[in-house]
């Protein structure tokens, strides 16, 4: 399967933001979907995750109450709704997918093989 990242930009301080991440050559009705990012100078984080079916997710305490992953199988996407955006949130962020049916939901990058190439979000103060 193939991922493509979108919906990056400048925005100011206390914006939202959707992120979207649209699937190719296969479906993603049986993939955990996961949301990380990279911001400059810094190492790839978690933000957040759901399991197959959406029934589990987590997120990164940094971004909790605020981010939120959801998914339409329809349209074979996945999203992150990013609100109350701060400074810190500037990043590259990048979708990952994995082909597995477990109710766990998993934060490490290992976890997952496939990724988009990521979008930039820059969050002004």
């Amino acid at each position: 399967v193939q991922l493509q990242a979108s919906g990056g930009g400048l925005v100011q301080a206390g914006d939202s933001l959707r992120l979207s991440c649209a699937a190719s050559g296969g479906t993603l009705r049986t993939y955990a979907m996961g949301w990380f990012r990279q911001a400059p100078g810094k190492g790839r984080e978690f933000v957040a995750a759901e399991n197959w079916s959406g029934s589990s997710s987590a997120y990164a305490d940094s971004v909790k109450g605020r981010f939120t992953i959801s998914r339409d199988n329809a349209k074979n996407a996945v999203y992150l709704q990013m609100s109350s955006l701060k400074p810190e949130d500037t990043a590259v962020y990048y979708c990952a997918a994995r082909p597995i049916i477990e109710t766990i939901v998993r934060a490490l990058p290992s976890y997952y093989a496939y990724w988009g190439q990521g979008t930039l979000v820059t969050v002004s103060s």
